[in-house]
C-alpha cells in the first residue's frame, strides 16, 4: 500500500489534529545532550575520566568543564555519569560548569545549518529540574539555570521560523532504570507513584503556561508527556491515569487562557479575571472547576510561575496584563501504545483535542533484524508501525528518534541507502526527528566514528544524508524490498521466547549507546531487550 494512500487515510481519520500541526511534514532533529546531558555523546569535551569518584579532581581546574567518571563499570548507577551524580559530587561548582556547556553546545550557527538543510522541527529533551522549584533538595540535586538557556534558544528558534516539541525526557523519580537520559542512573525507579506523577503535572502546568504566555516560547507547538517509559506496563502502575491528567492539565490552562479546544468545554464562569493569570488559576482552583489531581497541580504551579516571572521579567505577563494568548492549542504528545506491552494503557483514550504519538526505532541494539544490510532493508521497507498504531487510534504518528547506527561495520554507501530507506519509511507517517543534531568529534570518539552514525550535521558534512531533509539520494530505495520478507527480519533468541509472546510491535530500545567500534574507554551498558 503506497505511503501517499496511508498519509491521506490518516489525515482523514484525524483531520483536527493535522490542522493543528505547524508543518505538513515534520523534518526534525533532537537537541540531545544540551539541556539534558548524555555523556556518551561528548566524552572528551567533558573530560570523562576512568578513575574512582574519590580521586576525581575538582572540575573547576579543567578547561572543558565537565568530568564524567567511568570507574570501569558497566552499571552507570555506580559512577558519575549523570547530571544528578555530578551535582551531588560537586554542589559548589555544578551550576557554573553546566552554564558553560549550555552556552556552547547548541549555537545560532548550529541552528542556521539545520535550517539551511531543511529541518523544520526541533525536539528538545528536558529534565524536570528545568523547573527548579520541583527539585527536592538536598535529597535531589541538579544544575540550576537551564531555563535561561532554554528561553534564549527558543528565541533563536522563533526568529528562525522553526518549530519545537518540548520533550519531558527525564521525569521526577526516574521513569526508566539504569539510563543516562533520565538524569540519574539508578535502578530505583520511583516515577510511577502519586507524588511524582503530581510533580510531573506541575511541570506540565508550568511549561504549558510559558508556552502560551512567554514570547520566547512561541515556537512551541507540542509537549511530550514522558520519554520512553518502562516497556513492561505491569511495572508502570497508574500510568494510564497520568496520561489523562496530563492532557487535562494542558487543556485546563488553555481553557483559562481563553483558547478554544475542540470537544472541551469546562463551563468557566464569566467572573474569572482576564488580566491576572495567576489570580485566575487561584480562583479556578477554589471553584473546583477541574479534577482534583489537576487542581492540585495548578495550585502548586502558581508560586512557581510567580517566581519565574520575577526572575525573567514576566511578572506583568503573568499577573497584570490581559492574557488571551491568541495561540493555537498545544498538541499533547505521548509515546505510542505499542511502546509498551502487557496490557498497556492507550494514550488515545486520553486525547482531548490535538494529540500526536511518538515512536523510537534503533536497529543497532538488536531484536529487529539480523546484522546484515539485506535484513535491515527488508525490515525497514516493510515497516507496519504506522498501520498498527492507526488501528488503535494512535495517529498522527511521528518517529521521534532514529539514526544511522547499525550492528555491523557499515560502508558509507550502505549508510546513504540506510538513511534514505528510513526517511522513506518514517515519511509515510507525519514525519521524523533524527537523534541527534550533533555529537562530539574527538580522540575518544575515534574521530568521526561516533558522529558518522549519530550526528545529523556530520552526516550532512560526510554526504551520508542529502543536503535537503525532504530529499533522497534514491527515491525508489525501497522498491526492491517491498513485500519481500526474510526469516532474518524478526529474529528473537530462544531465551527470549517469553518476551516474544508479548503483544507488542515495538522495535526499539530506550538506551542510545555509541557504535561498538569505539574503544574500551567508550564502552557502554547495553540493556538486553528484544522487540518485534
Amino acid at each position: 500500500m503506497s505511503g501517499l494512500f496511508w498519509f491521506s487515510l490518516l489525515a482523514a481519520l484525524v483531520p483536527q489534529v493535522f490542522a493543528q500541526l505547524p508543518v505538513e511534514k515534520i523534518y526534525g532533529v533532537n537537541l540531545g545532550s544540551w539541556l539534558l546531558l548524555e555523556p556518551w555523546m561528548l566524552p572528551q569535551g567533558d573530560l570523562r575520566l576512568e578513575s574512582t569518584i574519590l580521586t576525581i579532581p575538582d572540575p573547576s581546574v579543567f578547561q572543558g568543564g565537565l568530568i564524567w567518571e567511568d570507574k570501569f563499570a558497566q552499571d552507570c548507577s555506580q559512577c558519575i555519569e549523570s547530571e544528578f551524580a555530578f551535582a551531588m559530587a560537586y554542589p559548589d561548582t555544578v551550576d557554573q560548569t553546566f552554564a558553560k556547556h549550555w552556552d556552547s553546545w547548541f549555537t545560532q550557527s548550529d541552528l542556521q545549518d539545520l535550517k539551511n538543510a531543511g529541518i523544520n522541527t526541533l525536539r528538545i529533551p528536558l529534565g524536570y529540574w528545568i523547573v527548579e522549584a520541583l527539585v527536592e533538595r538536598p535529597v535531589e540535586n541538579y544544575p540550576r539555570g537551564g531555563l535561561e538557556y532554554l528561553r534564549r534558544g527558543l528565541g533563536w528558534v522563533r526568529d528562525s521560523g522553526m518549530h519545537v516539541i518540548l520533550d519531558h525526557h527525564a521525569l521526577p523519580g526516574v521513569q526508566t532504570p539504569g539510563q543516562e537520559f533520565t538524569g540519574q542512573c539508578t535502578n530505583d525507579v520511583q516515577f510511577y507513584t502519586p507524588h511524582n506523577y503530581h510533580r510531573a503535572l506541575v511541570w506540565t502546568a508550568v511549561m504549558t503556561t510559558l508556552s502560551h504566555l512567554d514570547p520566547q516560547f512561541s515556537s512551541v507547538f507540542a509537549i511530550e508527556a514522558v520519554n520512553e517509559p518502562i516497556m513492561d506496563a505491569s511495572q508502570t502502575p497508574g500510568y494510564g491515569d497520568f496520561q489523562k491528567n496530563f492532557v487535562k492539565t494542558v487543556r485546563a490552562i488553555e481553557a483559562l487562557l481563553g483558547i478554544q479546544v475542540t470537544g472541551y468545554n469546562p463551563n468557566l464562569p464569566v467572573s474569572l479575571p482576564t488580566t491576572n493569570f495567576t489570580a485566575t488559576l487561584q480562583q479556578a482552583c477554589s471553584l473546583s472547576l477541574f479534577d482534583a489531581d489537576v487542581v492540585d497541580a495548578l495550585l502548586d504551579a502558581i508560586p512557581i510561575l510567580s517566581g519565574i516571572g520575577l526572575q525573567y521579567g514576566l511578572t506583568d505577563t503573568l499577573t497584570s496584563e490581559p492574557f488571551n494568548s491568541g495561540r493555537s492549542p498545544l498538541v499533547t504528545n505521548f509515546m505510542d501504545v505499542n511502546w509498551q506491552y502487557d496490557n498497556p494503557p492507550n494514550p488515545a483514550n486520553a486525547a482531548i483535542g490535538s494529540q500526536g504519538y511518538d515512536n523510537h526505532l534503533y536497529y543497532s541494539f538488536g531484536g529487529v533484524a539480523d546484522a546484515d544490510p539485506t535484513a535491515y532493508m527488508q525490515s525497514i521497507c516493510n515497516l507496519q508501525r504506522i498501520q498498527n498504531d492507526a488501528t488503535l487510534g494512535d495517529s498522527p504518528l511521528w518517529f521521534g528518534e532514529w539514526g544511522l547506527s547499525t550492528q555491523f561495520d557499515a560502508s558509507d554507501s550502505f549508510l546513504k541507502q540506510w538513511g534514505d530507506a528510513q526517511k522513506w519509511a518514517y515519511g509515510q507517517s507525519t514525519g521524523w526527528i533524527y537523534w541527534n543534531f550533533k555529537t562530539e568529534i574527538s580522540n575518544l570518539t575515534n574521530g568521526t566514528e561516533l558522529a558518522r552514525q549519530w550526528s545529523y550535521l556530520e552526516a550532512l558534512n560526510m554526504d551520508l544524508l542529502p543536503q535537503n531533509a525532504a530529499s533522497y539520494y534514491d527515491d525508489n530505495v525501497c522498491q526492491p524490498y517491498i513485500n519481500k520478507t526474510s526469516s532474518k527480519i524478526r529474529s528473537v533468541p530462544a531465551e527470549d521466547a517469553a518476551v516474544a509472546s508479548a503483544p507488542v510491535v515495538n522495535l526499539s530500545t530506550p538506551s542510545k549507546p555509541p557504535p561498538r567500534k569505539l574503544s574500551d574507554h567508550r564502552r557502554r551498558l547495553v540493556k538486553k531487550h528484544h522487540s518485534f
